[in-house]
């Protein structure tokens, strides 16, 4: 499990935007928290590709663990 740390998430569209982008990785079990703003899923990409792909959506990914 990857716990990602997302800054410029504001509402429910931001999440699914988040959501999308890590199922369009292949991560299973998506968890995003707009509230924590952090985004929890089962995933094998590396580090860079899950924040390329988040910051595609618009996002900036501080932490990935």
């Amino acid at each position: 499990m990857k716990k990602i740390t997302i800054d410029g998430m504001m509402c429910e569209h931001c999440v699914a935007h988040v959501k999308e982008a890590l199922e369009g990785l292949g991560a299973t079990s998506v968890t995003v928290s707009l509230d924590g703003g952090y985004a929890e899923c089962e995933i094998s990409r590396a580090d860079d590709e899950i924040k390329a792909a988040i910051e595609e959506e618009g996002y900036t990914v501080t932490q990935i663990g």
